[in-house]
């Protein structure tokens, strides 16, 4: 039987595979260390969960809520610009709620994307930034994701030749996969860029308070100008570990907001009134929260650096998000990341993400998720040591004898 038009527009999902035999591996009784999905383990801080509980149950709680998002909750990610970046936004025009991130991406593609439109999009990126416009009936051309001076020379290439002409460009720093940031004269740069081609900028920036090196990842939004051209993307997911109350905001441009707002009130009826009001607790309380957050993640990256390194296998530190962006190790490098991940879990009880699950230009890398305990990462080590030592002896089938050093 022939599939939906916008399932054939799909790829398969390359995590599937990974997680099939992560599955596989646990039904026989494996304790498998999960290094994959970037899922926080952390709990969401006290006070939100006790205002989330306070709400409960209140008259009108249980209702339809608001699709924008309630006034009060606008009006508090638009202090938290303010507050952490120094950009004023109105809050009932440049401000949205969103059920996470991921959906306020999906649906601002929905409301831009015309059939056959051109969207520049990192590669390697996470999935929903190109899916998203293929699933809305555009045309995905891939651009460099290292924001570097060749980063614009990679641009004027695509837009050149690009046709039609590409209605807007995806970024996100701090990066997912690869954990790049971008310095605030780089965004400068790619604001004149898409003033002077007259392009949209949508920015990714749900891990704006995962950073290590007490320099805060700046917001596009921070150069002047900018919300001429410009929506940005935040999450609670990451900040708050709230990751299933499904709580983002887009912000910026007033045109897009609106269009993303006419999309939203037809498909959905916002987030649970109570979660909402809990998002406000999370966004006007203290932040000790967010640096114990920073703090535990920061201490997970150099045990994960030093007993990676210790087994074998040199990690590259990440200077912000929760993952670390690696090359697979080089005696292994020629089976590619899904099957390399694969191997993990069924040799060492460990599981990584593919690289090539986020473009195909991820291919030779994994992404390893940094939301395990200390006690777990030194444990997943120890385990890759043993494979590593023995792999050469039980994979000579596998692994081919020229790739192994």
């Amino acid at each position: 039987m022939e599939e939906y038009y916008r399932i054939r527009r799909l790829p398969p999902y390359v995590f599937e595979e990974v997680n099939k035999a992560k599955a596989k591996a646990r039904n026989a009784g494996a304790d498998i260390i999960d290094l994959g999905m970037g899922n926080p383990d952390l709990p969401a801080p006290a006070h939100v969960i006790e205002k989330m509980k306070e709400t409960l149950g209140k008259p009108r709680t249980d209702r339809y809520s608001a699709s924008r998002g309630i006034p009060k909750l606008r009006l508090a990610q638009a202090k938290y610009y303010e507050r952490r970046f120094g950009v004023k936004l109105n809050p009932d025009t440049q401000v949205i709620a969103t059920l996470g991130s991921k959906e306020g991406f999906a649906n601002v593609a929905q409301a831009i994307t015309a059939p056959g439109d051109v969207v520049l999009v990192p590669n390697p990126s996470y999935p929903i930034h190109a899916f998203g416009f293929l699933m809305a009936g555009g045309t995905v051309r891939s651009v460099s994701s290292e924001p570097v001076p060749e980063f614009f020379s990679s641009l004027e290439r695509a837009i050149v030749h690009s046709i039609p002409k590409p209605i807007a460009l995806v970024v996100c720093y701090p990066a997912n996969p690869t954990a790049y940031v971008a310095s605030l004269d780089f965004y400068k740069d790619l604001v004149a860029f898409a003033k002077k081609h007259e392009i949209l900028v949508l920015s990714d920036l749900a891990y704006a308070e995962v950073y290590f090196d007490n320099d805060p990842p700046p917001s596009l939004l921070q150069v002047p100008g900018a919300t001429d051209i410009a929506v940005e993307f935040t999450s609670m997911s990451k900040t708050y570990s709230m990751a299933g109350w499904r709580m983002g905001f887009a912000v910026g441009n007033e045109r897009v907001i609106a269009a993303l707002g006419r999309v939203k009130s037809y498909l959905d009826y916002g987030a649970f009134t109570p979660i909402q009001v809990a998002a406000i607790a999370a966004l006007n309380g203290p932040d000790d929260c967010i640096q114990e957050m920073r703090d535990t993640y920061r201490k997970r990256r150099d045990v994960m650096v030093e007993s990676f390194g210790r087994a074998g296998w040199q990690i590259p530190a990440p200077r912000a998000s929760m993952f670390a962006w690696s090359p697979i190790p080089a005696p292994f490098a020629s089976l590619g990341s899904v099957e390399f991940s694969k191997l993990l879990i069924e040799k060492a009880d460990v599981a990584v993400s593919p690289g090539i699950g986020f473009g195909e230009h991820g291919e030779g890398y994994v992404r390893v998720a940094l939301v395990e305990n200390e006690q777990r990462i030194r444990q997943a080590a120890r385990n890759m040591r043993r494979f590593f030592e023995t792999a050469p002896g039980q994979l000579h089938n596998v692994v081919p004898l020229a790739t192994r050093r």
